[in-house]
């Protein structure tokens, strides 16, 4: 009863209630995330790091592209399940709001960037630990930290946001607290301390997971701004509000009528505002 319970749980928290009904093909979700960065005219890329292959959307390679200060978006979790007993054959999000948040920006330079596994027909390396139990990993992280660097390469940045939406807000933190050239943390709906969560919701352990909750003296020092929901009941945000307790630098907004997913796109370019 408790796995039944935890794997539709993760359905929620993949983003699709797939109990009854069949997600779209990975090419329609190909489709979906071309059509929201057709809007600001980006181009998709692929980023090769030693374990993984990951995808990115951004605007292309050129003088006008680069800026000192670069915000990165990372996916959240996606369609880590199907239903009880049913783990998803492909990760790739249905409606990606990581990149929805990214094109939603009103100005600066920003880019999304794709978990492990995720918008991949054929990946040897893309076991479904990694968006599973592993999907927190200390390969996963190294992989989305040699993908960071990259994108700061690329558009020759010196100074980062890591904007993480759900389970990206936890590889967000992670990286956070391994890089010394991040100058704001950012969540949405952030899953920050896998631990309790899992507890808070009778899930089984993500082992072989890291939990940023291990990790928070190493963030004390950044700029910090949780967004949460108070009608979120994937990640609730008593969760968050106990992780940034005592952060000095860690600023917290409750939207009381938002959930896991609405209406953070739509309310993107205000909340941005707070931050700039």
């Amino acid at each position: 009863m408790r796995r039944a319970f935890a794997v539709c749980t993760l359905a929620l928290f993949g983003l699709i209630a797939a109990c009854a009904t069949a997600p779209p093909s990975l090419g329609q979700r190909l489709e979906t995330a071309h059509a929201m960065a057709a809007k600001r005219g980006w181009q998709e890329t692929q980023i090769d790091t030693r374990a993984f292959v990951l995808k990115t959307w951004g605007p292309e390679e050129s003088i006008d592209a680069r800026a000192d200060a670069l915000w990165i978006y990372i996916e959240g979790d996606g369609l880590a399940y199907l239903g009880a007993e049913r783990i998803s054959e492909d990760p790739t999000p249905v409606a990606p709001l990581a990149l929805a948040l990214a094109v939603a920006q009103p100005e600066g330079l920003a880019v999304s960037l794709a978990r492990p596994c995720q918008y991949l027909a054929h990946a040897d390396t893309c076991s479904s630990k990694y968006w599973t139990d592993r999907r927190f990993s200390p390969e996963v992280i190294e992989s989305m930290n040699e993908a960071v660097a990259t994108l700061k390469a690329r558009y020759q940045a010196s100074r980062l946001t890591l904007v993480g939406y759900s389970g990206g807000a936890a590889i967000a933190a992670l990286l956070a607290a391994r890089r010394s050239d991040v100058v704001r943390l950012v969540t949405v709906a952030g899953n920050l301390s896998i631990k309790a969560w899992t507890d808070a919701k009778f899930l089984s352990p993500l082992r072989g997971s890291l939990d940023p909750a291990d990790e928070r003296q190493q963030l004390v020092h950044i700029d910090q701004w949780h967004f949460v929901g108070g009608a979120d009941e994937v990640v609730p945000a008593n969760l968050t509000e106990a992780f940034t307790a005592g952060m000095p630098h860690a600023h917290l907004v409750r939207e009381d009528d938002f959930d896991h997913r609405c209406c953070w796109v739509d309310a993107w370019p205000r909340l941005w505002a707070l931050m700039n």
